[in-house]
């Protein structure tokens, strides 16, 4: 049983998502395929339509959409903020994903930069606040910052986006069950249980 993650650390609910999938796949035994994204790129390309609701937020639907936030928060047993840079400019960090799954680090390495955002309120755009990350979770930083520069590394991230793109995906989190099987959202991680279930 395979889960694939499409996923983007400067989004809250992707960060939710995060770890609803380690409970499930430690219940499940299923294996996760992490693939790192930059859902800035997938909403230029399929869901430009997000960038109008950001400037014209319906005020009930914002009102909501914190206590929804702090519900699911509560739930997870996280404490997430409102970062004071927000959007964020993920790039560097989400490069740093691929450097982290090369190293065999990838878990750690993102709830370190989802923490860092999102508990923290630290602007993950910056290079030191990358570099206390990666020393964070064992790595040598200035080794980390020179090789998340790789032409190859850039390539990887601009792949995996067009891949999501291709298969349908319009934002993150994004998980596919055994290839084919599309679920989004942090919510949707019920129905992958299901789906691992009759796999």
């Amino acid at each position: 049983m395979r889960i694939e993650f499409f996923f983007d650390c400067s989004s809250p609910w992707t960060y939710l998502g995060f770890h609803g999938l380690q409970e499930l796949a430690a219940d499940t035994g299923a294996e996760i395929v992490w693939r790192p994204i930059l859902v800035g790129g997938v909403f230029n390309e399929v869901n430009k339509s997000v960038y109008e609701q950001r400037a014209n937020p319906v005020p009930a639907k914002a009102r909501y959409y914190v206590k929804d936030l702090q519900d699911w928060a509560r739930a997870y047993g996280l404490s997430i903020g409102q970062p004071p840079v927000f959007p964020v400019n993920s790039v560097r960090a989400m490069r740093g994903a691929l450097v982290a799954i090369e190293r065999g680090r990838i878990a750690p390495y993102a709830r370190a930069v989802f923490e860092a955002y999102w508990r923290d309120l630290e602007d993950i755009s910056q290079d030191d606040v990358l570099a206390r990350i990666a020393s964070r979770v064992g790595f040598e930083p200035d080794a980390f910052l020179r090789a998340i520069d790789a032409p190859e590394v850039k390539a990887k991230l601009r792949a995996n986006t067009d891949e999501l793109i291709r298969r349908g995906g319009f934002g993150s989190p994004t998980f596919f069950v055994n290839g084919t099987d599309m679920y989004f959202g942090n919510d949707r991680l019920t129905l992958v249980r299901r789906a691992l279930a009759r796999s």
